[in-house]
């Protein structure tokens, strides 16, 4: 069996959901040249709810690191919606993370790493990243996490 991002995920047990749709104005992607520009990803789970609460009142590091790799789902889901083939990822650039916190909490990095430990797994060496991971007073819908993504892709 081929080694494909595909495959990994199989083996992860993901299957990507259907990408959701906009809820305000604004694109769910933009693709300029071979930089794909993804916006925020809530984390909705497969089952269709969504990880809600702040980290530091509601939710612990370990369920925030959930949230955030719920995240990371939608953000392949929506990348794979832009350009049709996960293979054609060359690298992951940048994750931006909000987190719903308390004033005092302070582990913001690493709830995010759940998004960054998914994109490692599922693209090896080119799910490396920069990124950004900021605490915030609330979030859309009560989201206790937020993601967007950057990712260089190779040309159609």
């Amino acid at each position: 069996m081929t080694d494909t991002v595909e495959t990994r995920l199989r083996a992860m047990g993901i299957e990507l959901p259907t990408p959701v749709l906009p809820a305000a104005n604004y694109l769910p992607y933009v693709l300029v040249d071979t930089q794909l520009f993804l916006s925020g990803q809530l984390p909705i789970a497969s089952d269709g709810s969504m990880y809600t609460g702040k980290l530091g009142a509601d939710l612990s590091v370990e369920q925030g690191q959930a949230a955030a790799r719920a995240c990371a789902i939608n953000i392949l889901a929506q990348a794979r919606a832009a350009i049709g083939d996960l293979e054609r990822v060359r690298q992951c650039m940048r994750l931006t993370g909000f987190v719903n916190a308390t004033a005092d909490f302070a582990e913001q990095a690493a709830v995010i790493n759940g998004a960054s430990d998914l994109m490692g797994k599922v693209f090896g060496e080119c799910g490396r990243h920069t990124r950004a991971a900021v605490g915030c007073a609330s979030l859309p819908f009560g989201a206790a996490v937020e993601i967007d993504a950057i990712f260089i892709v190779e040309a159609a």
